[in-house]
């Protein structure tokens, strides 16, 4: 009975050792393959506390925004500076609008050129700027007043020049 029990035990011990060689065997990974395993571990934890991070920072980002919105008083925008394509005669014209000018024939001057110089934009022309209001002005002004609405009197004034103006800015 004694050899029946040795032989049963020496059975089950084999067999228990057969089964945990097995599974040891199969289970075995080279060191390369572990060092990879370790890595992915060691990544996967850092990647779960920067998502924790990035979503506390979101948030804090957010706060902060508010509170500078918050703060900070609305600023004002400076209106756009617009600049037209005959800016310096628009400019010229405006002066003359400003000083409440008055031209007609047998004025002269640099203010007389000014309108001569926009006459030949409008009637696309190169006639001589000669700073005298002539009837050959005059005349050139009261179709340019027929054109735009105004009473063709051949005198330039301030409504006059307010058209020559709008003329201008749209070009």
């Amino acid at each position: 009975m004694e050899k029946l029990k040795f032989a049963l035990f020496a059975i089950v011990t084999l067999g228990l050792l057969g089964i945990f060689g097995y599974w040891a065997v199969t289970t075995i990974q080279s060191g390369t393959e572990h060092a990879k395993e370790q890595k992915i571990e060691t990544l996967e934890k850092e990647n779960a506390e920067l998502k924790k991070d990035l979503e506390k920072l979101t948030s804090e980002f957010g706060t902060a925004q508010a509170k500078i919105k918050e703060l900070t008083p609305e600023v004002k925008k400076e209106p756009e500076v617009v600049v037209y394509k005959h800016q310096s005669l628009i400019d010229e014209l405006q002066k003359l609008i400003d000083g409440k000018t008055l031209l007609k024939q047998k004025s002269s001057g640099p203010k007389v050129g000014t309108v001569q110089k926009f006459l030949n934009i409008y009637n696309d022309t190169t006639k001589k700027v000669d700073n005298s209001y002539g009837i050959g002005t005059a005349k050139v002004v009261s179709d340019f007043q027929k054109d735009v609405g105004l009473n063709p009197n051949g005198e330039s004034g301030s409504s006059t020049f307010v058209k020559m103006i709008e003329w201008l800015k749209k070009q």
